[in-house]
């Protein structure tokens, strides 16, 4: 169902609302259903506002090239205002207008009950359909149509307090007043907040860095940023990858936005700005036999791998360490599952005894962008030595 179809039922049950509670008002004379009242009437001119906000919301023009996703905000926060004008009305009446005795008989309270059971089963619809949305507008209506459930059985119990001789109209409308103030004041809050390019949530900015972090490629996440217009967001992230190839730059930010999106719901924009990471160290994994380093004549199936971290200025290990290989025990896909393993500790070079070529793990390692070189080195220490040409670093895994 469209928004704006929603935005047609909310004007339908305000116009209702506001009809059913100036006719329990006129029978009864209570102060605190003529404060429904106007409070009903108001919403009707507001509901045609967020009308207009999500007809207006999605266009696109030459001097708004970026929408007018705003619009549902400023209807918000012009439907605040006229909310808290409206309990400054009923609040000087509360105080200082005088009343005689309300009215109360069985068609008062039951046009009472129907005006609390109709916005109650309203606003739950419309509540889901804003959320499922994400349209502030929408969401604002539904509130405020619950608010009307809270206030319309303060109403009921001033009227059936009425039947009983106590004076509770007057205390009830200013409680109305109260609720009213304080529904708008938290409404003008949110919408000053996307107005002013207040940040997304901070609970979905670290969704959004762990969805770029689990990406292989990516190095480093220096920023991510995001905020809201309307209904919609808009997030911007700075990476570094751990490559310098075009096509795979593309790819990766590609695949990072496509997470994202199906992450966090209406996102209009996702802007990636990737860099190449310039490269000071190199991190080398090898399968080893033993937790002394001599290399495994096998990929997959080795029982541990070392990693280390060498410094590129002078070949240097700086970081070591050996660990166990969790997929030993798999039965199929072994390399692949060995692979993808590896590619998540974002190792730069595999050094390996057998020839890869033609097998799934290396496709695995070309996309991740993992170097792959095969060495005759008995030794990770040795391996590492030769590949450098540099001296065997004495506190080298062997």
């Amino acid at each position: 169902m469209s928004l704006e179809r929603w935005g047609w039922y909310s004007v339908a049950v305000n116009v209702l609302l506001a009809v059913l509670n100036l006719l329990v008002a006129v029978v009864s004379g209570s102060l605190a259903v003529a404060a429904e009242m106007v409070h009903n009437a108001v919403d009707v001119v507001s509901a045609l506002a967020v009308l207009g906000g999500l007809k207006l919301s999605t266009r696109k023009s030459r001097d708004f090239p970026y929408g007018l996703y705003k619009v549902e905000n400023v209807v918000a926060a012009a439907v605040a205002i006229l909310t808290m004008l409206t309990a400054y009305e009923i609040g000087k009446d509360a105080l200082f207008r005088s009343a005689a005795p309300a009215t109360v008989n069985v068609w008062v309270v039951g046009g009472v009950l129907l005006s609390a059971i109709l916005p109650l089963v309203y606003s739950h619809f419309e509540l889901r359909a804003g959320q499922e949305a994400n349209s502030p507008a929408l969401m604002a209506s539904a509130q405020d149509h619950r608010t009307h459930v809270f206030s319309s059985g303060l109403v009921l119990v001033a009227l059936l307090a009425q039947r009983i001789a106590l004076p509770l109209d007057r205390v009830v409308a200013f409680l109305v007043v109260i609720l009213i103030g304080r529904s708008a004041w938290e409404l003008l809050l949110d919408s000053v907040r996307v107005l002013l390019d207040a940040s997304l949530p901070t609970e979905t900015l670290r969704e959004v860095r762990a969805i770029i972090e689990e990406e292989p490629l990516v190095a480093t996440v220096k920023s991510v940023s995001g905020r809201s217009a309307g209904r919609y967001r808009f997030l911007e992230a700075e990476i570094v990858l751990r490559t310098r190839d075009l096509g795979k730059s593309q790819d990766v930010e590609t695949r990072v936005e496509e997470r994202i999106r199906q992450a966090v719901p209406n996102l209009e924009r996702v802007l990636i700005h990737a860099e190449a990471m310039a490269r000071t160290h190199l991190r080398y994994a090898v399968p080893v036999a033993d937790w002394n380093g001599q290399l495994s004549p096998h990929f997959g199936e080795a029982p541990y791998f070392a990693l280390a971290t060498v410094r590129l200025a002078d070949g240097q290990v700086v970081e070591q360490q050996v660990v166990v290989n969790p997929y030993t025990a798999v039965p199929k896909a072994k390399g692949i599952r060995v692979a993808e393993w590896l590619v998540e500790q974002k190792i730069d070079v595999l050094l390996v005894s057998e020839d890869m070529r033609g097998k799934g793990p290396l496709y695995v390692f070309g996309d991740a962008g993992v170097e792959v070189l095969q060495t005759s080195a008995r030794t990770v220490a040795e391996a590492i030595h030769r590949l450098s040409h540099l001296e065997p670093d004495a506190d080298a895994p062997g």
